[in-house]
C-alpha cells in the first residue's frame, strides 16, 4: 500500500519537527515538506500536491482558515489539486470550528490527539471522509441539531446538509443585497439555535413571517439551509 503524502503547516518549530518525525516513523505517511506559515504552506501544497494538508489555525501571516479558503479556490481552477485539509489545532472555540468547516476543511483534530488517532484521522480524510475530534464534535452536532425546527422535520428550511466553503463572490453578494435589520435579528436567533416558533415568540411576529424572513436570508446568503446560513453569518462577521 502506498504511503499517504502530506504537507504540514505549523508555526511552532518543535511541534512541526515532532509531528514530522512521528508521522514518518509510522511508516504509513510520507511528509513531503513542512512550512512555518500560511503563504509558504500554500506554495508547498501547490508545488507538491499532497494527499492531505495538516495545518494549524493560528498561523503568523494568514490563518489556517484563510489558507483553506485559498486552497479550495485554487482547486476550483486546477482539477489535479485534490489535497484534503485536516485542521490540527488547539483552538476549541465554536466560531473557529464552524468557520473551519465553512471554509472547506475536511477534518478537525485537536493537538492533544494520540499519534494512533491522528493516523486514523489522516487515513479517513485521505479517503474522503470527515474526521472530527470527539472533544469538539458536540459543536458541529449542536449546530446541526439547532438548525432543525422543532415543529416539523419535513420543513425544507430545517434540513441539514454538509457545510460547504463560501463562494468567492460571497462578500460581494452580501454587499449587493444586504440583510434588513429584522433579518439580522432573525439571523442572530438562527445562530443561537432557535426554532421558527421560538423566533416568533421572541420577536412577537407570526411563524409564517419568520419563515418568510428565513427564506429571504437563505437567498441573500446563497445558503442551502439554516446551518449554512449560521456558519456564513459567523464567518463573515454578520453575527458575533
Amino acid at each position: 500500500m502506498s504511503k499517504i503524502k502530506v504537507v504540514i503547516i505549523e508555526d511552532h518549530d518543535l511541534s512541526r519537527v515532532g509531528l514530522t518525525a512521528a508521522l514518518q516513523h509510522s511508516g504509513a505517511v510520507e511528509v513531503l515538506g513542512s512550512a512555518p506559515n500560511g503563504r509558504q504552506g500554500l506554495e508547498m501544497i501547490q508545488q507538491y500536491k499532497p494527499d492531505v494538508a495538516i495545518l494549524d489555525i493560528g498561523l503568523p501571516d494568514i490563518d489556517g482558515i484563510e489558507v483553506t479558503l485559498q486552497l479550495k479556490q485554487a482547486q476550483a481552477e486546477d482539477e489535479s489539486l485534490e489535497t484534503k485539509v485536516l485542521m490540527l489545532t488547539a483552538n476549541t472555540s465554536d466560531d473557529a470550528v464552524l468557520a473551519a468547516f465553512a471554509a472547506g476543511a475536511d477534518s478537525y483534530s485537536l493537538k492533544e490527539v494520540s499519534v494512533e488517532d491522528l493516523l486514523t484521522a489522516i487515513q479517513l480524510t485521505h479517503e474522503g471522509n470527515a474526521w472530527i475530534d470527539p472533544n469538539i464534535a458536540r459543536i458541529v452536532l449542536q449546530q446541526a441539531k439547532a438548525s432543525q425546527t422543532k415543529e416539523s422535520t419535513s420543513d425544507p428550511e430545517a434540513e441539514t446538509t454538509v457545510i460547504q466553503a463560501a463562494d468567492p463572490e460571497y462578500q460581494t453578494i452580501i454587499e449587493t443585497e444586504p440583510l434588513t435589520d429584522r433579518e439580522l435579528e432573525v439571523l442572530e436567533l438562527i445562530v443561537a439555535g432557535c426554532s421558527n416558533a421560538t423566533i416568533a415568540d421572541k420577536l412577537y411576529i407570526s411563524v409564517g413571517t419568520v419563515k418568510t424572513h428565513v427564506r429571504s436570508i437563505l437567498n441573500k446568503l446563497c445558503a442551502d439551509d439554516r446551518t449554512q446560513a449560521a456558519v456564513r453569518a459567523l464567518r463573515s462577521g454578520l453575527v458575533s
